[in-house]
């Protein structure tokens, strides 16, 4: 009885491990998370919290196009990847201005 009640024990270990390892295919923004994080929870934890203050912080305070533009290009990973933190950052660095070529 006890053997038993272990390998089961086991194979309901490995079962919860294997549906962790799998990607969301249909969520993008975890997919993409996920993919730049390496499948990391402790970095997918940071990245969706800085992404939601981020999204918060725009909502409230509605910084200049050229801004959220600026902050897109400095947090690209690649064609579809954020770094989000990198983002939040960047988003209510205060210091930031827009330069004299791009301003119209």
């Amino acid at each position: 009885m006890g053997r038993t009640l272990a390998v089961a024990a086991l194979g309901l270990m490995a079962w919860q491990a294997q549906g962790r390892t799998h990607a969301p295919l249909y969520n993008p923004v975890m997919l993409n998370v996920g993919i730049s994080c390496q499948w990391q929870q402790s970095c997918e934890r940071r990245q969706l919290d800085a992404m939601a203050r981020a999204s918060s912080f725009i909502a409230s305070t509605h910084p200049p196009l050229w801004r959220i533009h600026l902050c897109n290009r400095n947090a690209r990973r690649g064609t579809a990847r954020v770094d989000w933190v990198g983002f939040d950052n960047c988003i209510r660095n205060t210091q930031l201005r827009l330069r004299r070529s791009h301003r119209r």
